[in-house]
């Protein structure tokens, strides 16, 4: 690759932290294959064995491949999805990279996935910073979202869903009819449908999805969640919650549904032992459950990077930046040691992780999960690696990026590209004390929030430049 292509590169003082990330780019070149006319697909990023492009491991991907310096278009991966939309605005789950056509399982036959894309387009604006995208894509994901209400809206305002529908295939849900995450999914894309409407200054959008959020938030609060137990539950058809606690219940924090009382009560949950809170975080179904297999048999214990990645951005949301951090340190640890095996065998990067032990999950269906699995623990060797380890979050639409650091360390970023600005910024310990190192190509905005302690905004001209933390 051109020097101009490289990737960023982090500075963190735990050198095994800094070289599976490097690692994680480097692998990622094989990732990235073209599509041709007979499938109709144009670039596309996914594990070289896969037979299809899937929607949920495109849309979650994209979160770290946003912070690839423009070497990796998510745009276009998206795109693929878009260009598939069918007359009655249905888009499917899985597309044949030989022939380009909708794949049906007979669990799933509507190929449903879980409704992320304004959620990523969301994030993806802030990282990119296209107004012009937000227009062109507007019409797409209002066409969607009408096909989610038309058939998957029951009476009650509830969504319906197979379970596949979720991913979340083996989990002990199988009454359930009106699921959690599905629901708080929806919810959560009003919110952010909303929020692009914001971005495009169409007050009726907005208000249109913001009506729609509190009618559905509304509704989940009152039918789906139990006060006694603190959590979130799936419904059966009747409406009497199954009460199986798996990780689909977090899903409302990134919906903002939970209120303060409520927000502590799943926190407790997150950090009992006996619950979410297993050495690896975050397994998908609770240490509690009759079901729970602590070599994963898939959801029924597994920790997948994906999920975990999604409680951690709902902790965000709550401003739980020290325990968000916390569990993305715990969570790269056990990937880390997964990737050094002790015993002297060669290790790997895998799709889903032991909530206990070091090691990849067993699988629900006999078969092992796929090695080197970069669509999914990407999401955690750069993804949480930027955003919560080192504690960086950036904004382009703003100009602004935010640290938020709980504790001084010697960590940071180099030669990140916004959008024609390659920044850097480094934190270091001299002789004059804790100092920020800063080089620009043009200006923006600094916030450095040691959590606790001192929180200041900053305009960062273009060049070289240095902070001293005292003196903030």
């Amino acid at each position: 690759m051109a020097l101009k292509d490289e990737f960023p590169s982090v500075n963190y003082y735990d050198q095994d932290f800094v070289d599976i990330y490097d690692r994680t780019w480097a692998w990622s070149i094989d990732f990235e294959n073209k599509g041709n006319n007979a499938n109709g697909i144009n670039e596309y990023f996914t594990h070289p064995d896969n037979k299809t492009i899937n929607l949920f491991e495109t849309c979650m991907s994209s979160f770290f491949l946003v912070y690839s310096n423009k070497n990796y278009d998510v745009s276009i991966y998206l795109d693929n999805f878009y260009k598939k939309q069918e007359s009655n605005g249905a888009i499917r789950s899985d597309y044949s990279l030989e022939t380009g056509k909708p794949v049906f399982t007979q669990d799933n036959p509507e190929g449903l996935n879980p409704p992320l894309f304004a959620w990523v387009e969301y994030n993806l604006y802030h990282k990119v910073g296209q107004k012009k995208r937000i227009k062109d894509i507007m019409p797409y994901l209002e066409k969607y979202y009408t096909w989610l209400d038309d058939n998957f809206r029951m009476e009650n305002g509830l969504y319906s869903v197979p379970l596949s529908a979720t991913t979340m295939v083996n989990s002990p849900r199988k009454d359930a009819y009106y699921m959690i995450d599905f629901n708080c999914q929806v919810a959560m894309s009003c919110l952010y449908m909303s929020a692009l409407g914001d971005v495009l200054n169409d007050k009726e959008i907005s208000f249109r999805y913001k009506k729609r959020f509190f009618s559905l938030k509304t509704r989940i609060s009152t039918k789906m969640w139990c006060d006694e137990d603190g959590f979130y539950y799936d419904l059966d058809k009747n409406e009497n919650m199954i009460k199986e606690k798996t990780i689909a219940s977090y899903w409302s924090l990134l919906a903002e549904l939970p209120n303060e009382e409520k927000l502590e009560k799943l926190k407790n949950h997150l950090v009992d032992p006996n619950e979410f809170g297993t050495d690896n975080t975050f397994p998908t179904l609770s240490v509690s459950s009759q079901y729970f297999d602590e070599n994963g048999n898939g959801y029924c214990g597994s920790v997948y990077p994906y999920f975990t990645f999604m409680v951690i951005k709902g902790l965000e949301k709550y401003n739980e930046y020290e325990l968000a951090r916390e569990s993305a340190i715990k969570h790269l640890y056990f990937i880390l040691d997964t990737f050094h095996p002790e015993n002297g065998q060669k290790g790997s990067l895998w799709e889903a992780y032991k909530p206990f032990k070091d090691g990849p999950a067993s699988c629900w269906d006999g078969n092992s999960y796929k090695s080197l699995y970069l669509p999914a623990t990407g999401i955690s060797t750069i993804a949480l690696m930027i955003e919560n380890i080192v504690g960086l979050c950036i904004s382009l639409p703003r100009k602004t990026v935010d640290w938020i650091v709980p504790t001084l360390e010697l960590m940071g970023i180099s030669d990140l590209s916004l959008k024609r600005n390659m920044i850097t910024i480094l934190s270091n310990k001299t002789n004059r004390g804790w100092e920020i190192r800063l080089e620009s190509e043009k200006l923006y905005y600094f916030t450095f929030d040691l959590i606790g302690t001192k929180k200041k905004t900053l305009p960062i001209p273009s060049g070289k430049c240095s902070m001293l933390i005292d003196k903030l």
